[in-house]
Order: C-alpha cells, then structure tokens, then sequence
C-alpha cells in the first residue's frame, strides 16, 4: 500500500501568452517541474476560423513513477482540474488516452508511466475574445510513496494567433476511446455482457472482439456515485476470436449497483472503444 505525504505536496506555476507568437506555432506554457516529473499545457486552435481550441495537459515522467487515470483503480488518486478562475471560458471538456494496469504493493493501479498528453476540448464563452485558461491540478506523482502535487498553469489562447495543436496532441486525442458507435474497424468491440447468479460472490461477465496483440487486451469499469468496480479478470477466449473478461461483485456492491449506468472501457495495441450499460 502506497504511503501518501500530505507535507510533500508541490505548488508551482507556469504561465504563456500566444499574443506574440506565429500563426504557425502552437501555443505552450513552460515546462514545470514537479519532484519526479515535468508538466506543461500546449495547445492551437483546431480549424482556421474556428472558435474552438485543443488543449493538451503534458507530463511527462521519470523512470519508474507513475500517474493515475481518471478511474485510478485499488489505490491512487485522480487528477483533478480547477478552471475557475479562467476567462472567457465555456467549457474545458478533459479526455484520457488509454490507461495501463500498474501492479503495485497494494493491488492494482490504473494510470500512466513514462509520459501522457491529455487533450482538452476548450470552448471559449465569446469566440471574438481571448479565452485565459487558469488551470489548478491536483495529482499524484508515485513510485514508493505518492506524492500529491499541485500546478498552477496559464495559458492565453486568442483567435487567429496560435497555429494548429502539434502533432503529438492530434495523436493523443486519436488514442482516447471511442464511443461505440464511431468505433474504428480495428477498435475493440463489446459484444455482450451478462450478470451470472447464483454464484458467491455474484459475477458480471463480458466479452469483447479484439483486434491487436491478444496479450494487451484489457477492459476497465467506471461506476457512478462514488461505487468501485473490481478490475475484472480475463478468463478465456472465445471460439469467435474474442476474449472473456469477469467482475466479482458483493451482495451490497450488486445492490447498489441496480439501476446504475456502468463506462465500459476496452483496450488493447490496435484501438481503444468505450460503452455504456445498465445494471439491471
């Protein structure tokens, strides 16, 4: 279990303007180090004469430290993003490349190693003005211990001043999980998921196409209200080339699940797919 040093926490802040950059460049602000990492916001606009950006949150990581998902699984700590006190905001709306499992002392996190760009979809309240994100984030750096850190970050995004999002965020943002129904061919597939009682404890059991490297087939479980899903286990393969994944639930986690609608996230080196469903 990881050991978490509430005195270590890291506030730091870096800010840019894109008023006096070329058309051509992306606008970013300067890298921030945070103990055993380094983080920026970097972003453009999406179209010529468009009123919307894409913004990408960059960290990059040392060896051996990670960071988690939005659903940070047995342990860890979700990043979490403060825009208020932006300008000419609308709406900051934080996407998430596929996540890894990271077995670790106390179970099995979720989240990233090395480095991740999460791209944002920033829409601006007036699109003829400025949009001045301010962005306070809150997440957790960790290898032995977790460390929580705080970012205060600023950027400046005016209409026609910055260029496109670089590549790199494109490529981040074509990684994050596509609904089902604009799924691309190779993304994996949900085909069926059941709820298997009279069995202790209860079990929900799901199968998905996949159609990358058997070996990185994977599936994680969102639920609402604060309820937590254990990791599902995958148990076998299909005759239909598929692969079955299984989820032991408590009598109480079951109850409390009735009614809920459950984020079913499927992975693997091809593509990366998500759908919702209703526990009945």
């Amino acid at each position: 279990m990881f050991r978490v040093l509430a005195a270590a926490t890291l506030i730091l802040t870096g800010s840019a303007s894109t008023q006096a950059q070329d058309r051509q460049e992306a606008a970013a602000t300067p890298w921030v180090e945070v103990h055993a990492s380094r983080v920026r916001l970097v972003g453009g606009q999406t179209k010529a004469g468009e009123a919307r950006y894409l913004v990408g949150l960059e960290i990059v990581l040392n060896e051996g430290w990670k960071t988690y998902w939005r659903m940070p699984g047995d342990s860890g700590v979700p990043p979490s993003f403060d825009w208020e006190k932006s300008r000419n905001l609308g709406n900051a709306e934080v996407l998430y490349p596929p996540p890894t499992r990271m077995p670790e002392a106390g179970g099995v996190a979720v989240g990233y190693k090395g480095a991740v760009i999460m791209p944002i979809r920033v829409t601006p309240k007036d699109p003829g003005a400025p949009v001045q994100l301010r962005l306070a984030l809150e997440f957790g750096i960790c290898r032995d211990i977790c460390i929580p850190a705080t970012v205060n970050l600023e950027l400046d995004l005016v209409p026609g001043a910055a260029g496109p999002p670089p590549q790199a965020l494109l490529a981040a943002l074509d990684a994050v999980p596509r609904p089902h129904h604009k799924r691309y061919p190779r993304d994996p597939e949900l085909k069926r998921v059941r709820v298997v009682e009279g069995t202790s404890p209860l079990r929900l059991e799901f199968e998905g196409i996949f159609q990358g490297t058997a070996a990185t087939a994977d599936m994680f479980i969102e639920a609402p209200d604060g309820l937590y899903v254990p990791l599902p286990t995958r148990q076998a393969s299909t005759r239909s080339g598929g692969a079955l994944f299984n989820a032991e639930l408590s009598a109480d986690l079951a109850k409390d699940l009735k009614g809920k609608t459950l984020t079913l996230t499927l992975v693997d080196d091809a593509g990366a797919s998500e759908r919702r469903w209703t526990f009945p």
